[in-house]
């Protein structure tokens, strides 16, 4: 069976495909047309598919009937439609867990990193502006005994509790679709409304799977309502807020900081003015971004096809149902 590769991952996942028997194609340059791309996979029974650029939706599947699995190289499954595939017949797979601690450092990171305005400081060291002290000047604020609120509180949204909990004594409230038991018994989260989430969090911090319904669900209505002292950390997706109200928010001072790992749009432009706010920090979507957590998505995206090309269930699908 030939898998094609979207683009190169660690060689460790790789290699476990060529050991599988698996015929192995991965192009000799990454950025894609979405032409090329295309053509790629009506040429292929798998896809790994690195990165969310490309829809794998109806159009796709009616494109390239060929394709028969795919496994992802991410833990978010939101450009696939996943009922298309289902009612096809297609396994999905993802990669969960490997990236959760790695993906919390990150929102972790960031919470501190807008409470102490790490990166407008930062700023100043490099332009050589930080000679005379004002002991007013772009103060930062504490974090402990402050309220953590978590939006999707899932493996990641755990990791950064528990790392809130222990560093700060921060208070765990959270909002999902159903009770996290493990969190409220260790931790002594409190579940609340998406209401109280946003009027009681000091920081909130984003880490459930995105859908379509829930497109800019943090946009002005719901910043006109968070504390004046909040920070906003999103490393989910961009979708989940609407970026021009984000940065009215921040320059009216309606909310106190944000830290961002994923934007929107994604790319951020490089103009965009929220860069030249003092309370801002965000990163280029690098929350998997350490060795350890991409090797493991690639061993785990490799072993879902492996599985497949054995006529077995993937052991990290994201749609179980095609196996019964």
């Amino acid at each position: 069976m030939k898998v094609f590769i979207t683009k190169r991952i660690p060689e460790a996942g790789i290699q476990l495909l060529k050991d599988a028997g698996l015929e192995i194609f991965i192009p000799e340059h990454e950025n894609l047309s979405h032409e090329e791309w295309l053509n790629y996979c009506k040429g292929s029974d798998m896809i790994l598919s690195v990165g969310s650029e490309f829809r794998y939706d109806q159009a796709f599947f009616n494109n390239c009937p060929e394709v028969k699995a795919i496994a992802l190289y991410s833990v978010g499954f939101d450009h696939v439609d996943v009922k298309e595939a289902t009612a096809r017949n297609i396994p999905v797979g993802n990669t969960p867990d490997v990236l959760s601690k790695a993906t919390s450092d990150v929102a972790f990171l960031l919470m501190q990193s807008v409470a102490r305005r790490a990166s407008y400081n930062f700023g100043k060291v490099k332009s050589g502006n930080w000679g005379d002290f004002d002991p007013l000047h772009a103060l930062g604020q504490e974090l402990y005994g402050k309220t953590l609120g978590i939006f999707g509180l899932g493996r990641i949204g755990m990791e950064m509790a528990k790392k809130s909990k222990t560093a700060f004594g921060m208070e765990i409230i959270y909002h999902n679709r159903s009770h996290n038991d493990e969190a409220e018994k260790e931790l002594g989260a409190r579940y609340v409304s998406f209401d109280e989430l946003i009027t009681q969090s000091d920081v909130l911090s984003i880490h459930a799977n995105f859908k379509p319904e829930q497109k800019e669900l943090f946009n002005a209505s719901v910043f006109e309502k968070m504390k004046e002292n909040a920070i906003f950390i999103n490393t989910a997706r961009g979708g989940f807020h609407n970026q021009k109200d984000l940065y009215d928010a921040l320059a009216e001072h309606k909310i106190w900081g944000a830290g961002l790992d994923v934007t929107n749009p994604e790319p951020m432009f490089k103009d965009d003015p929220m860069l030249e706010l003092s309370n801002v920090c965000v990163l280029p979507h690098i929350g998997s971004a350490t060795v350890e957590a991409r090797t493991g998505m690639a061993k785990i995206a490799a072993a879902n096809l492996i599985a497949f090309s054995k006529g077995e269930p993937m052991p990290a699908s994201v749609n179980p149902e095609v196996y019964s």
